[in-house]
């Protein structure tokens, strides 16, 4: 009779208010339910008979608690696409391994567009190019003195083309680096695609925004400046597009090519990386096979001796501050000249550009 008085006295001790998810509004469990060990999961109550052997006394309560769960999680959360099937993940994760965005960005892309790969794919990009905006007015004006010069080249066409960024460590990200190949391939592309006859080589430069305005490519929205924002807003440092220069040569020419640290990296193709780049345009009677190597020992002599022309065969050798290539001490051979190093190559040598990256930057301080 204890045992039975006991379990009486708990069933009618005074109610609590729980607030519990499952209950309603103003739901009210005796004192023992409230210390029952209570599940991981929301609850609902059902009300049903009381057991004939205990009547019940007290508070108004037609019967005990009886505890049911719920509809799962995601039955709550409706209009949401997303739940814990294999398929919404596997979604998810190739989501996130195109566009290299965070699961969390790219989970609501998903929800946005109900599921659907393509358009979320775009509406990242779209947030992402606009949130890269936003970063880049916030960091404009900071100094860009790192960053990288590109060499690309394809049949008789080469560019070179220099973009900069905060640090020599964002440089080395590969993020970053994939913008430099996109400049050199937007460059490229304009350069194709002027329609001139060449009966000579012909040469030209861009400067920052007119190199902002390009095509970023057949398989790329948008312009160089849009992969600019993106890039901004994924790496976080202030970057510019400062300038690209190409050279089209016909027959009868080569254009010997040098960049010093060279890194290559098998996800950007056939371009090359550096700090310094050069490229020089020579003029030849016959192809041959020596011309790349001789092209890559003229371009190292241009990154090391900076010439500001080319000068003539005929002109008389210089010291260390000759600023005419061909009068210059030779730099793998001081003891000769660049013009005399040539000549019995039977090549001339017609023209160059050197880029340095982050030259100009302490001029432009100083003004």
């Amino acid at each position: 009779m204890s045992l039975l008085r006991a379990l009486r006295l708990c069933l009618v001790a005074r109610p609590r208010r729980c607030p519990r998810r499952g209950l309603g509004p103003g739901s009210d469990l005796p004192f023992s339910v409230m210390h029952l060990p209570l599940p991981p999961t929301p609850i609902r109550l059902h009300p049903s008979p009381p057991p004939p052997s205990l009547p019940l006394r007290g508070p108004a309560l037609e019967g005990p608690l009886l505890l049911q769960s719920p509809e799962p999680w995601h039955s709550f959360h409706a209009g949401r696409w997303l739940s814990s099937s294999a398929s919404s993940k596997e979604l998810l994760m190739k989501l996130r391994r195109k566009t290299g965005y965070a699961f969390v960005n790219c989970k609501k892309a998903l929800e946005a567009c109900g599921g659907d790969l393509k358009k979320a794919e775009s509406w990242l990009h779209k947030q992402a190019q606009k949130e890269g905006w936003s970063k880049a007015a916030k960091l404009h004006g900071r100094k860009t003195k790192e960053g990288l010069i590109g060499l690309l080249q394809e049949g008789n066409t080469t560019v070179l083309v220099e973009v900069n960024c905060e640090t020599d460590f964002v440089s080395r990200n590969l993020k970053f680096q994939q913008l430099v190949q996109q400049v050199a391939l937007g460059t490229m592309l304009h350069c194709q695609s002027l329609k001139d006859q060449l009966s000579s080589y012909s040469k030209g430069f861009l400067n920052s925004s007119e190199l902002s305005e390009l095509p970023a490519g057949p398989e790329t929205e948008g312009f160089l400046k849009d992969q600019l924002a993106l890039a901004i807003g994924k790496l976080g440092e202030n970057m510019s597009l400062k300038r690209a220069a190409w050279v089209k040569v016909p027959a009868g020419f080569f254009v010997g090519s040098y960049v010093h640290g060279a890194m290559h990296s098998p996800s950007l193709h056939n371009l090359v990386l550096g700090k310094y780049g050069a490229l020089v345009v020579c003029e030849t009677s016959e192809q041959r096979a020596d011309l790349e190597d001789l092209g890559r020992r003229l371009g190292q002599h241009v990154v090391g001796m900076a010439p500001l022309s080319v000068g003539s065969l005929d002109d008389e050798p210089g010291g260390e501050a000759e600023t005419k290539m061909l009068s210059q001490p030779y730099l793998l051979d001081p003891s000769i000249t660049l013009g005399q190093y040539v000549e019995p190559h039977g090549v001339s040598v017609v023209d160059f550009v050197r880029f340095e990256c982050g030259e100009g930057e302490e001029a432009a301080e100083a003004e």
